[in-house]
């Protein structure tokens, strides 16, 4: 687990976000996350155009073991969702930090810097 992108931030709740430009904020889950969750059989994603606030519950995915809701690290409106990994749920299973999820036209940037770096959200799953 040492290898966590240096570039994302980290939720409690073990999404990922990587703010790309205008304010974009790129969602997806953690390696920790996958490797918990099993292999995962089914996404559930928001829909393109929906409103979401930061913390808020907006996506669940399902792995052979358990299902599991997914949380907006930002508020802001979804811009855009990952077909490709709906329909092949497994590329979480294979690269984590590749396959994401959806994205957000955030709101307040602000709300990135309430989110863990890499050394941050190491130390907590490794407690």
């Amino acid at each position: 687990m040492s290898d966590l992108p240096k570039n994302l931030h980290y939720a409690t709740s073990h999404e990922w976000a990587q703010l790309e430009d205008d304010n974009i904020i790129r969602v997806g889950i953690t390696d920790f996350a996958q490797q918990e969750l099993g292999d995962l059989v089914y996404i559930e994603l928001p829909a393109v155009g929906r409103k979401v606030a930061a913390q808020e519950q907006c996506a669940v995915v399902e792995s052979v073991k358990t299902a599991s809701d997914l949380f907006s690290p930002v508020s802001g409106e979804v811009i855009a969702i990952n077909e490709a990994v709906a329909d092949e749920p497994e590329q979480l299973n294979d690269n984590p930090y590749e396959a994401w999820l959806f994205c957000i036209k955030a709101e307040d940037m602000s709300e990135l810097d309430k989110l863990m770096d890499s050394d941050a959200y190491q130390q907590m799953i490794t407690q």
